[in-house]
């Protein structure tokens, strides 16, 4: 290692070390509240299209096809947004590309409000999907660079928290507003994040982990030591020493090392999780509300609710996660939880999917269970990369979990076009979760160890 290596690894020890022994305050509150409100806005976003769909099919005189085309956009635009903000966030900061993708998501969604046709329409939600695509990793990473190792799952989760949030109130608002506003006003509730991007970059700032592994050490000695003295007037007491000895990390921020030594087998694994979390939980929730009114013959206002119940369960069992996770480690709650997902979808599968409310009962325990995947997801993927590499590595994941959100609307689009049973879309998802339950079993724990140990 270089001199100058040297230099960056023992500032980013330090300040890591600084890092790990601020108690719980209300600067930890402020952040997470203020990325968090973006996060919301994001999930709030994300679930707009599925919410229009049921009225832009009959206003548009949509085919199956164009539907599907319709709810994808977004997530091709994603998949692009995620390996973008990647790079973006590993070369010039967390914050300033959070703050870039918010400004993208909310400027598109007024635009999307304006169109006239599905072309229109879906140009701009693949734009609105860059945005979204790019946010909601590298929000993740930061809050796992802000936090202590042995609550670092419970902060993060609590934080994921406000994701399915989003999604809840979106389909939420959609109950009313839909039907009494139409659907051009909920993407204009959706471009309120342009006035959060704003203020974001003067308000949260750079990690300090990021800023040392960057070799700006006045600059990360100056955070942390702004973080320490806000920490210290919301204890009321001096804060304790640094006792940990963190280890030094060797990363030279290239991403091929993500797919090189200890790193490949990660990344292969987690890559797996992200695709079959998001095909299952967007082959179904994206269709939900069109299977109501379609398949069943609900109607809209019934529907949206039924979709309502399944984003709910969906928040509850990430809030169950968030209170485990640190006590039973990451694998165990992955797997069981994919697990879970997989008997969900089966036992839809052998009742036969027969009526709406049927449908949305084991949609809920699925969603229930997939939320808890998703989320302990972008918890776990910060963890096994290095600094330099952590939004890299993370994003990667993130275009996988976009590849399972365009293939699982589309797959259920084509089976459903192509007059199958119901039967036959909730097996394949279901068989898609067991193959996940079993990488799953390959993981590596990272519960209670610090970012730098788990890659040094």
């Amino acid at each position: 290692m270089t001199t100058v290596a040297k230099e960056k690894s023992l500032g980013l020890g330090s300040i890591a070390a600084r890092l790990e022994r601020l108690p719980h305050s209300r600067w930890h509150v402020k952040v997470r509240f203020l990325i968090g409100a973006v996060t919301f806005f994001e999930g709030f976003d994300l679930l707009l299209a599925a919410s229009a769909l049921p009225v832009l099919t009959e206003q548009w005189n949509l085919s199956t096809g164009q539907a599907t085309f319709a709810v994808t956009a977004a997530s091709v635009g994603m998949l692009f947004g995620a390996f973008g903000a990647g790079w973006l966030g590993d070369e010039i900061g967390r914050v300033r590309t959070v703050a870039l993708g918010v400004l993208i998501t909310g400027l598109a969604s007024v635009a999307v409000a304006c169109s006239v046709n599905i072309e229109m329409f879906a140009g701009f939600r693949f734009v609105q999907g860059i945005g979204i695509g790019g946010v909601v990793p590298i929000a993740a990473t930061y809050i796992n660079e802000i936090a202590r190792s042995d609550n670092r799952g419970k902060l993060v989760l609590l934080y994921e928290l406000i994701f399915p949030a989003g999604l809840s109130v979106a389909s939420l608002t959609a109950v009313w507003v839909v039907p009494h506003l139409g659907w051009q006003a909920m993407f204009l509730i959706g471009g309120l994040p342009v006035l959060l991007a704003l203020f974001l970059v003067r308000m949260v700032p750079e990690s300090p982990r990021w800023l040392a592994s960057h070799g700006r050490l006045e600059e990360a000695e100056e955070v942390i030591t702004k973080i320490e003295a806000e920490v210290r007037a919301s204890a009321k007491e001096p804060l304790p020493k640094p006792s940990l000895e963190i280890p030094a990390e060797e990363s030279r921020g290239r991403l091929r090392e993500i797919f090189q030594g200890r790193y490949l087998r990660r990344t292969v694994i987690l890559s797996t999780m992200w695709f079959v979390a998001y095909y299952v939980n967007h082959g179904i929730i994206t269709w939900l509300p069109s299977l109501y009114t379609r398949q069943f013959g609900l109607d809209l206002t019934t529907a949206l609710i039924y979709s309502l119940v399944s984003n709910a369960t969906g928040l509850l069992g990430t809030l169950i996660a968030a209170l485990v996770v640190d006590r039973i480690g990451r694998k165990p709650l992955l797997l069981t939880a994919l697990i879970g997902t997989t008997a969900a979808l089966a036992a839809l599968a052998v009742a036969g999917a027969t009526s709406g409310g049927q449908v949305a009962l084991f949609a809920s325990c699925t969603t229930f269970f997939v939320f808890v995947i998703n989320a302990s997801l972008y918890l776990y993927s910060p963890e096994l990369y290095p600094t330099r590499n952590r939004a890299k590595g993370a994003a990667f994941g993130g275009v996988w979990n976009r590849l399972g959100v365009i293939l699982g609307p589309i797959t259920v689009g084509a089976i459903i076009a192509s007059g199958a049973s119901l039967n036959v879309i909730f097996i394949q998802l279901a068989v898609v979760a067991a193959v996940g339950a079993i990488v799953a079993c390959f993981a590596v724990e990272t519960k209670g160890r610090t970012l730098e140990e788990l890659n040094a």
